[in-house]
């Protein structure tokens, strides 16, 4: 199944992300693939937002992974492989404590660790065409 869903601005990622939320439930896990600079980050944002993280939400580009947690208890893990040169890495840093637990995980740069995505994870595919993101969502 996979839904398409389109924002022109920025600011329409938060209706987004509330769609993709509904979408997916009960799922958690999410991988994000598309360019740099399309808009990942800034969508995971938004999604964090809905679920209610009230921290500051940054790219973990350069610390790997980012913990966020919500008034209600929830935790949200925000992964960012761009910098991953081999999967590895991943396993010495303990991704299953990650990956298997009853946590959120967004993971951007997948494509990095392809033998360690798993049928379940929700798909994002993000492509930006002229102004428009189009954002496909794949269960």
């Amino acid at each position: 199944m996979s839904k398409t869903l389109f924002a022109e601005h920025l600011e329409q990622l938060n209706d987004v992300a509330k769609q993709i939320l509904e979408y997916s439930s009960p799922h958690k896990k999410f991988v994000f693939f598309g360019e740099m600079g399309v808009g990942k980050t800034t969508l995971i944002k938004a999604l964090s937002l809905q679920l209610g993280v009230s921290d500051v939400v940054s790219s973990p580009t350069f610390s790997i992974v980012n913990e966020y947690h919500t008034d209600d208890k929830i935790t949200i893990y925000h992964f960012d492989f761009y910098r991953i040169e081999d999967e590895k890495e991943v396993f010495d840093m303990g991704y299953e404590e990650y990956f298997f637990s009853n946590a959120y995980c967004f993971i951007e740069w997948p494509e990095k660790i392809p033998n360690l995505i798993k049928e379940e994870m929700i798909t994002i595919k993000m492509f930006l065409d002229g102004i428009k993101r189009k954002i496909e969502v794949i269960i």
